[in-house]
C-alpha cells in the first residue's frame, strides 16, 4: 500500500497519555499522521472521569485527542499485559506520563518492551525525571510551576507570587516529549533501535526563566517581580484603554519613534527623559505614564490598527472567547468547529506544526472510551468476536 504523504505516516503510537501533557504530544503525532491508539483502563483516563453520567467525552478530552483510536486495556490483568506485549511488538512509540516506576512495577516497562521489540521507542514524561532524588515527588502542573521559579516570577513586586493562568508546563512539557520521540525516530531510521527518551517537567520549564536569569546574573540579586514591565527595557507593559487592555513590547529605538509619531508625540523625541532606552529606564514611571495617556483614550483595537501602520509590537489583551473565534486562526484551518456527537458544536485546535506539501491530515473528532477496541483489538491483533467478548467480560477490556 503506497505511505499517505506525511511526515509521520506509517508510526503507530501506543499512548498511555493523560490529562495534558502525554496527550498533547500524541495530538501532534495524530496530526503529524501517525496512527495512534490512545489506551485507557476501562474506567477511562483522569479527564473522562469529569464527564456527565453515560458520557465519556469532556471539552479537554475533545481538544486534545483529535485523529486519535480509543481502547480501553487493564494493565493489572495478566491478560491485559499480554495485549499490551502484542501490540508492543507490532508498535512504533508508546508514550506515557504517570509517575516513574508504574509501568515497571506492572511489568511492561522499557526493560520489558525493548526486549520484546528493540525498534520500540519508550518516551517518558514526568515531573521530575526518571532519576536524580525527586523522582518520586508528586507532580502537578502547578507545582511544578512553583518549584522551576515561574511562579517567583509572576506577579507584582508588592504582592504575592502568582502562578500562570493557563497549565503552561504541561504543555511545554508535552512539546519537548514529541520532540523527543521525533528524534529517536529520526535516529532509528538510521539504526534501526529504538531508545528511551523521558521529558521532565521542571526542567522543560527552565529556559522560560531566561530573562530572570538574565537579571540576576547581571546584578548577583534575585530580581523582584515585575508584573507586566520588564527588568531591563521600557516600555515593555500592558496599557489601559477605553474599552480593556493593550500589550506592548518595544525592542528596538526604531519602535519607540514609531510609537511617538502614532501617538503625535514626536515633539518628545529629543527629550532628555525619554531619548535613549536608558533614560527611559530611568524614568520608567514617567514614560509609563504618557504611554497611558494616550491609551486611555482609545478602544484596544484603535490602537492595534494604529500599532499595525506603524509597525510597532503592539497587541490586544484578549479573553478565551475573542481568541477561540480568532479570524485568522479559522481562515489558517488551525481552529475548526465541529460536531461532536457526546457534546455538540465545539471549537478544537489542529497542529500548529506546519507541514507544506504534505497531504492534509482531516480532523476527525475525538473517540468515545473504548470505541476502537473491536477495530484494533479484531482487525489489527486479529482476535475473534467471541475472544473481544470474553476480554470485555473477565474486565481485560
Amino acid at each position: 500500500m503506497e505511505r499517505a504523504n506525511r511526515p509521520l505516516a506509517g508510526v503507530t503510537v501506543l499512548d498511555f497519555g493523560q490529562v495534558y501533557q502525554g496527550p498533547y504530544a500524541s495530538l501532534l503525532m495524530a496530526q503529524a499522521g501517525a496512527d495512534v491508539i490512545k489506551i485507557e483502563p476501562p474506567q477511562g483516563e483522569p479527564l473522562r472521569r469529569r464527564a456527565p453520567p453515560g458520557k465519556s467525552t469532556t471539552f479537554p478530552i475533545a481538544m486534545l485527542n483529535s485523529n486519535k483510536r480509543a481502547i480501553t486495556l487493564n494493565l493489572k490483568h495478566e491478560r491485559g499485559r499480554a495485549l499490551l506485549f502484542r501490540m508492543a511488538k507490532k508498535g512504533d512509540v508508546l508514550l506515557e506520563n504517570f509517575a516513574p516506576g508504574v509501568m515497571d512495577r506492572l511489568g511492561v516497562g522499557w526493560s520489558v518492551l525493548r526486549e520484546i521489540n528493540p525498534r520500540l521507542i519508550y518516551a517518558s514524561g514526568s515531573g521530575y525525571g526518571l532519576s536524580g532524588p525527586d523522582r518520586d515527588n508528586l507532580a502537578m502542573d502547578l507545582t511544578i510551576q512553583a518549584v522551576s521559579g515561574l511562579i517567583a516570577a509572576t506577579g507584582f513586586a508588592d504582592g504575592p507570587p502568582v502562578k500562570a493562568g493557563p497549565a503552561v508546563v504541561d504543555f511545554l512539557s508535552g512539546i519537548h516529549l514529541y520532540a523527543a520521540v521525533v528524534t529517536a525516530l529520526f535516529e532509528r531510521a538510521e539504526t534501526g533501535k529504538g531508545r528511551l527518551v523521558e521529558v521532565a517537567m521542571q526542567e522543560a520549564a527552565y529556559a522560560t526563566l531566561t530573562s530572570s536569569l538574565e537579571a540576576y546574573w547581571q546584578s548577583g540579586k534575585v530580581p523582584p517581580r515585575t508584573g507586566n514591565a520588564s527588568h531591563g527595557r521600557v516600555p515593555i507593559n500592558v496599557y489601559p484603554t477605553n474599552d480593556g487592555y493593550i500589550a506592548m513590547n518595544l525592542a528596538v529605538e526604531e519602535h519607540w519613534h514609531s510609537l511617538l509619531k502614532a501617538m503625535g508625540r514626536e515633539d518628545l523625541r529629543d527629550d532628555p527623559r525619554f531619548n535613549s532606552p536608558a533614560a527611559r529606564l530611568a524614568h520608567r514611571g514617567e514614560t509609563d505614564a504618557l504611554i497611558a495617556a494616550w491609551t486611555k483614550t482609545l478602544g484596544k483595537m484603535e490602537i492595534f490598527a494604529a500599532a499595525k501602520r506603524h509597525r510597532i509590537p503592539l497587541a490586544p489583551v484578549r479573553d478565551v472567547n475573542e481568541v477561540m473565534h480568532d479570524p485568522g486562526m479559522h481562515e489558517r484551518g488551525f481552529l475548526a468547529e465541529i460536531e461532536h456527537d457526546e457534546i455538540g458544536r465545539v471549537t478544537v485546535p489542529t497542529s500548529p506544526l506546519r507541514f507544506h506539501g504534505a497531504d492534509p491530515v482531516p480532523l476527525v473528532p475525538s473517540p468515545k472510551l473504548g470505541q476502537h477496541n473491536a477495530e484494533i483489538y479484531g482487525g489489527w491483533l486479529g482476535l475473534s468476536q467471541d475472544e473481544i467478548a470474553a476480554l470485555k467480560s473477565d474486565a481485560v477490556i
